[in-house]
């Protein structure tokens, strides 16, 4: 199964079609959210064509394929004009025996450790950073933000097919691997 892995869209009208047109050239059968999917957050700036209307239409038009993590931006009335789950605060996929923790990262993280074995992945959103950090007894990657960046970093997501994640920007350029 192959899944394009995002976060933080932010309400973002314009970066949530780069996104879906993303996973549409991937061929991806799932996507799969890491939390903030309306609305900007008090210490974000607005992001470009900020229309959380157009995102949840987007995004409900395609309810079936979407798995996804609550966000620190996500609430209850959001999940009231969103038609898929959006308030599980992490979830689980499991590959190669090695078990990888979604969630967006504001509950856990590297300083907050759900219960992982080793050899797990921590993978969150929240930062708006991309990053693929090997500690001792876990993995931590985080795909970075759709549609607000931080600290130079692309609008970017993952793609994870095979054992193998995949960092891309959203025009389709790789620049990162992690090989389970």
């Amino acid at each position: 199964m192959k899944l394009l892995i995002a976060g933080d869209i932010h309400g973002s009208a314009y970066y949530c079609r780069k996104l879906l047109e993303a996973y549409d050239r991937e061929g991806a059968d799932r996507l799969v959210l890491l939390g903030d999917i309306l609305y900007h957050g008090p210490r974000n700036d607005l992001p470009k064509e900020y229309a959380p209307k157009e995102v949840l239409g987007l995004l409900n038009a395609r309810k079936e394929e979407i798995l996804c993590v609550r966000g620190n931006c996500d609430t209850e009335v959001d999940q009231m004009v969103l038609e898929f789950p959006i308030l599980a605060d992490y979830g689980f996929l499991y590959e190669q025996g090695r078990m990888i923790f979604l969630t967006h990262g504001h509950k856990f993280n590297e300083e907050h450790l759900p219960m992982l074995k080793k050899g797990d992945i921590l993978l969150h959103g929240h930062t708006h950073v991309p990053v693929c950090r090997e500690h001792e007894s876990y993995v931590y990657m985080n795909p970075g933000s759709v549609s607000i960046p931080k600290e130079g970093s692309a609008h970017s997501c993952m793609i994870f097919e095979n054992g193998v994640f995949l960092w891309k920007d959203l025009d389709g350029e790789a620049y990162r691997e992690y090989i389970m």
